[in-house]
């Protein structure tokens, strides 16, 4: 039986997924994909949709406990709303642990400050950060290491 690369990689366990953009990124393709992506692989997804406030989602996390939220950015201020959104869930008591994730298009440079980027948003407290340029199985290698935690996982770049 052939398996999809991200079927393959994602732990046998469905989990409720927490999907938003920032609050300054108004594209959806990204999400549509996403979701796709993580239901496709036998999760959950609850996807709040483009431009959701940061205290909107911090609510919904709050009320809705997912296993794991879902940060997509495209338009290039993820560092900027990413920072602000992370220090806002870890200051929550029901927020405080739950496992998040940012990728996609953190900043309009690459290179040396494309991975300054992501080591700040993962010491402000994301779980870990996904580069514009990853690949789908990825996400599904950080799923199944979710049944092995670790207290911060690696920034993952391609």
């Amino acid at each position: 039986m052939l398996m999809n690369p991200v079927n393959a990689a994602v732990a046998p366990r469905g989990r409720t997924i927490l999907l938003s953009s920032v609050s300054s990124d108004s594209h959806t393709w990204n999400l549509v994909f996403l979701q796709l992506l993580l239901e496709e692989t036998g999760h959950r997804v609850i996807n709040l949709g483009a431009c959701v406030a940061d205290e909107l989602l911090v609510q919904e996390c709050s009320a809705i406990r997912p296993d794991l939220v879902v940060i997509s950015t495209v338009n290039g201020h993820g560092q900027v709303d990413g920072l602000r959104l992370i220090r806002k869930l870890r200051s929550e008591p029901e927020t405080r642990d739950t496992p998040v994730v940012i990728g996609g298009k953190l900043g309009i440079t690459g290179g040396a400050e494309a991975d300054d980027r992501a080591r700040r948003l993962v010491s402000a407290g994301f779980s870990a950060v996904f580069q514009d340029d990853a690949e789908p199985t990825e996400i599904g290698r950080f799923l199944a290491s979710l049944d092995h935690p670790a207290p911060r996982h690696p920034v993952a770049t391609s």
